[in-house]
């Protein structure tokens, strides 16, 4: 009863006191007690941020972990805003422009960015000029010093009693200029059941001048060997073209050919040109997505889709990315640089260093500019 009279003698009396009247300066306002707050709980358990994805661990043990698991590298899609760095490109493209997108990002990016190559350019008059030369960069249409290219494409035909048989039926094998090196129907080892005409384009009068497998099999390696020897080849590339496409292995098995896997480069399995869930992006969506154009409207041409892998494989390898590490044979895997350090000597290192020993599990095709000047000069 007592404590409760208190209380009301105390509501009903006013405030004349200057101490109660005037805050005094060992008060801090509620939002800067909070930020006060949130900063001293920071100072007792500081937080651990990854400087490439921006994750945040407890221990330093756990950030040690994640780097050495994620292969950050500066070959990963980097949002030229923020600095953050991405696996795929569609989640860079979720990060400008999705539903939910960064909203300091997108508003950059809507005034600023190209959405073709998803880089920051500047003015609106530099971006209209930029995009013409994104679809198709003039510098890459001079002649490459590098290793020479080719890009290989296939339409199949079905098979077997209900057509579901992949055969190969046509084959357009393009050069770097993209001039056609090689291009003709093949005869189909089995019985066709399904021309696919509506997507093909191909009938069975096609096949009265179409070359037999095992010839067509031949000329397209022979073009690929570039004169170089089987073993050489399979060592270190020497002479012999890069193969790109989209979905390599499906045409390569359905002409029973074999190509090594350091000289194949695929937009279907390219890392950064998946989606988030790592599954592969159609041809399609890829070259209006990244190039700004569309292909595949009606028939399916082989010329019209090695030419826009092509063109794409062009455009990842043109980027400037800092090489990483010293290139060797190309393919070898990457060397582990957290392996040989003691868990104290990480410890002892911040972010920034930490990030410079990471290395992408993925070759990335900016290296193939400088891949054949090394091997010119190693010893293999």
């Amino acid at each position: 009863m007592g404590v409760e009279v208190a209380v009301i003698r105390l509501q009903e009396e006013p405030m004349t006191s200057p101490e109660l009247a005037a805050p005094s300066d060992d008060f801090l306002p509620v939002s800067d007690a909070g930020d006060s707050a949130q900063s001293f709980l920071q100072q007792l358990s500081p937080r651990h941020k990854c400087p490439a994805c921006y994750k945040q661990y407890k221990k330093k043990a756990h950030l040690i972990e994640h780097m050495r698991e994620s292969f950050h590298s500066a070959h990963e899609p980097v949002c030229d805003i923020c600095k953050k760095h991405f696996k795929y490109f569609e989640s860079l493209r979720e990060h400008l422009t999705g539903p939910i997108s960064n909203t300091e990002c997108a508003e950059i990016f809507a005034a600023q960015g190209c959405t073709y190559c998803l880089r920051i350019i500047g003015t609106p008059g530099a971006i209209n000029g930029h995009r013409e030369r994104c679809m198709n960069p003039p510098e890459i249409l001079q002649n490459h010093q590098g290793r020479p290219v080719a890009a290989l494409d296939c339409e199949m035909v079905g098979g077997g009693s209900d057509g579901t048989l992949d055969v190969c039926a046509r084959v357009c094998l393009v050069g770097e200029d993209e001039r056609v090196l090689f291009q003709s129907f093949v005869l189909p080892l089995i019985a066709v059941s399904d021309y696919r005409s509506e997507i093909t384009g191909i009938t069975e009068a096609d096949f009265r001048n179409a070359l037999p497998l095992c010839e067509v099999r031949v000329i397209i390696q022979n073009i690929l060997y570039n004169g170089e020897s089987i073993g050489r080849i399979r060592l270190d590339g020497g002479r012999a073209r890069v193969l790109v496409g989209h979905g390599l292995k499906h045409a390569l098995d359905c002409l029973d050919m074999d190509y090594p896997a350091h000289l194949i480069r695929d937009t279907a399995e390219y890392l950064p040109l998946m989606r988030t869930n790592h599954m592969s992006l159609s041809l399609k969506y890829l070259t209006q997505a990244c190039l700004g154009y569309s292909i595949q409207e009606g028939v399916h041409q082989p010329y019209e889709d090695a030419v826009a892998s092509l063109r794409l494989y062009r455009k990842l390898r043109s980027l400037a990315h800092q090489p990483e590490y010293p290139i060797g044979r190309i393919g070898a895997h990457r060397a582990d640089m957290f392996d040989g350090r003691s868990s104290k000597e990480l410890e002892n290192l911040n972010p920034e260093e930490l990030i410079k020993f990471s290395r992408s599990n993925y070759w990335c095709w900016c290296l193939d500019c400088s891949a054949v000047r090394n091997l010119e000069s190693s010893n293999l």
